[in-house]
């Protein structure tokens, strides 16, 4: 598995992805960067340096240098996608056992370069597992404007393909846009992704009501996750606004970090929002009561067509906790939730469809809206669960061997 981001950081394609795969009977190594993601900071007990060798759960894990950062420097966020690129390009090769074949995570697409010189250098062909698309993803987030600089990272994810042995992406979508780029179809493989499921447990709403007293005996919106320009959470609050008079039992409940938190706080103390709650980052583990307590899970993406053909983590995680879903993306994801008959959708970025779904969603009884998460639930483990997911994987990873 050669991947920037591991565990302890938060990814769903880490450790839960190569504990399966050693209980199908595989070996697995991991090439990894030092953990530093989402805030940009080392994670307490580590420190980078030249290597560093774990051992989990009989998983090998090869740490090699990067330079830690994720705030919103444009040429910080450069320095720590292509620091970690060199690091395991040159060193990787020298320090990884002989594999049958290489799992490689994207993004960044900086990670393709050690993925190459272990083919190139060791004959290891590479599974290229596309979650965000580059150069588009850079564009639309903002987080390159430099349209010379992007036609080269097009012109990289280019090659990337060519080399790469096999392709998967996350959605229907994505498969469409790299077959229109020139990927030939069969090189493709649409996969799934699911969610960390040992982190969602149930529990008793009353249980729950005293973990979160600020959500106790009220109707909760809950948006959990990263907060930033792809999120596009403006006209959510704009959504809160609309509905504070007509609706006063809703709230909504903003849980974790990014760089537009700050600006979101600004935002509602001056609109005067009490039905806004902002809660801090948590840990996964942590998110039981608050998942529990909601009584609508909200998806929202900016309203952009490459988004359409996306499908953002969180919506896995909502099906699985077997609540209602409320979801503002158009295409795929949209699409996924409606086929699972696990909630309903809305136009991201329109305040009043938002407020207009969300007071269908509140005239619904229990009942409607339980059966709803109910549905969604059993759609997770039979199409999108990890043991579903891993399973195609495996399939995958034995025909790409066959034909080396």
């Amino acid at each position: 598995m050669l991947t920037q981001w591991f565990d302890p950081e938060p990814t769903f394609k880490g450790l839960a992805f190569a504990r399966e795969l050693v209980r199908l009977g595989h070996t697995v190594q991991v090439l990894t960067g030092f953990p530093n993601y989402p805030g940009g900071t080392l994670y307490f007990g580590y420190k980078v340096r030249l290597l560093q060798r774990e051992t989990i759960d009989g998983i090998s894990i090869i740490r090699v240098p990067l330079y830690p950062s994720h705030d919103g420097s444009v040429l910080k966020r450069i320095c720590n996608y292509l620091s970690f690129a060199f690091s395991a390009a040159l060193l990787g090769p020298l320090l990884v056992r002989q594999a049958d074949v290489v799992y490689v995570y994207h993004p960044p697409a900086t990670v393709a370069l050690p993925a190459m010189m272990l083919k190139l250098l060791r004959g290891m062909p590479f599974v290229y597992d596309i979650q965000d698309l580059w150069p588009d993803t850079l564009e639309v987030t903002g987080m390159l404007n430099n349209q010379w600089i992007l036609k080269r990272v097009d012109m990289w994810c280019h090659l990337t393909y060519r080399c790469a042995d096999q392709i998967v992406v996350l959605s229907p979508g994505f498969k469409k846009i790299l077959r229109e780029r020139g990927v030939p179809e069969e090189k493709i493989c649409v996969i799934y992704n699911w969610c960390d499921e040992g982190q969602i447990t149930a529990e008793e709403r009353s249980v729950a009501a005293q973990r979160e007293p600020e959500m106790a005996g009220r109707f909760n919106i809950v948006f959990a996750g990263t907060m930033g320009k792809a999120q596009a959470l403006d006209s959510v609050l704009e959504a809160a606004e609309l509905v504070a008079a007509r609706m006063p039992q809703v709230q909504f409940v903003f849980i974790g970090g990014g760089i537009d938190v700050e600006r979101l706080k600004q935002i509602k103390t001056q609109k005067k929002l009490d039905n806004v709650l902002f809660l801090p980052r948590r840990p996964v583990s942590k998110m039981g009561s608050a998942l529990n307590l909601a009584d609508l899970l909200l998806v929202h993406l900016k309203d952009d067509p490459l988004f359409e053909i996306t499908l953002p983590s969180k919506t896995q995680a909502y099906l699985a906790a077997g609540r209602p879903i409320l979801i503002a993306v158009r295409g795929d994801a949209a699409d996924l939730v409606e086929k699972a008959g696990a909630g309903i959708s809305c136009i991201p970025e329109d305040a009043v469809s938002i407020a207009a779904a969300v007071e269908k969603l509140v005239a619904m009884t229990l009942e409607e809206r339980d059966e709803m998460g109910r549905r969604g639930a059993i759609y997770y483990q039979q199409e999108l669960s990890l043991a579903v997911g891993v399973n195609r994987f495996e399939k995958l990873f034995k025909a790409v061997i066959q034909k080396s």
